[in-house]
């Protein structure tokens, strides 16, 4: 399992602290150390403003449009006061459109704004390119789970920094 150290990671007398053996065989830690790397990484290669929850939304409005905002939320595995947070922020920077149903008026309907449709084209690229750089790695089926999310989260932390 690799033992790879976070980097810059130092004790005081200046010798490199290595990742404690507990934690890479915990899942939780891998799991964690790809969640950071991959916030790093979606910020340096595709966008700084839009989060990658917000682009999962556009993905899902532009699959499903005029879908309600609770459906969409189970799809981009939101919960439902997240998924209003992310619908209220991009429908005030104007690339989604949320309406009453005409059913249900506590059910919001929701759709992409040209100018969402414009964003989603452009991310997409870049998240896809993104996407294809995380992947670029063989592991090694011997490490089992852990050491697959720890080797990912080295490989990803890689690609955040541009290493």
């Amino acid at each position: 399992m690799t033992s790879e150290r976070p980097s810059g990671a130092v004790h005081q007398d200046r010798t490199p602290l290595e990742v404690p053996q507990d934690l890479l065989i915990a899942p939780g830690f891998g799991a964690r150390r790809l969640q950071q790397a991959y916030l790093a990484a979606w910020i340096r290669h595709v966008d700084a403003t839009l989060t990658g929850p917000q682009y999962a939304v556009l993905v899902a409005v532009h699959a499903y449009p005029e879908s309600d905002q609770t459906s969409l939320a189970e799809v981009v595995a939101l919960d439902t006061s997240t998924m209003a947070d992310v619908c209220r922020r991009l429908e005030r920077r104007g690339l989604i459109a949320r309406t009453e149903s005409p059913h249900d008026a506590r059910r919001k309907l929701l759709s992409l704004r040209p100018a969402g449709s414009e964003a989603l084209c452009e991310i997409r690229r870049r998240a896809h390119q993104l996407d294809r750089a995380l992947l670029d790695i063989r592991l090694d089926p011997a490490q089992g789970v852990a050491g697959w999310l720890n080797g990912l989260a080295a490989h990803w932390e890689r690609v955040a920094t541009g290493d």
